[in-house]
């Protein structure tokens, strides 16, 4: 068989399937470690440290969002009340689908 048969016919076969997301165990599973982490910071924790903490549980709560179709808007949201009340909304319906957080 000519080898640019060999290549063409390999570009034919179905590629495996890959998940779009993490499996949405992980996703629970990460959204508890670092809520719970943030929950335990003290007054001499850095503003920094707090950032990057919230930062981390917005980018897995938008990766909870993607894995259960939830819409939300916390990537448009200034960091704020506004984004506080947003997150709270997104926690509630993740709840509300199942999600333990």
């Amino acid at each position: 068989m000519p080898f640019g048969l060999v290549k063409a016919l390999r570009r034919l076969r179905p590629s495996p399937l890959v998940p779009e997301h993490r499996p949405i165990e992980r996703i629970a599973a990460d959204l508890r470690r670092v809520r719970r982490s943030r929950a335990c910071f003290g007054p001499g924790v850095s503003a920094t440290k707090k950032i990057g903490a919230r930062q981390a549980y917005d980018a897995l709560l938008v990766q909870a969002c993607a894995a259960l179709g939830v819409e939300h808007r916390l990537g448009e949201l200034p960091e704020g009340v506004e984004r506080e009340v947003e997150r709270f909304r997104v926690e509630t319906r993740l709840h509300d689908l199942g999600l333990s957080t």
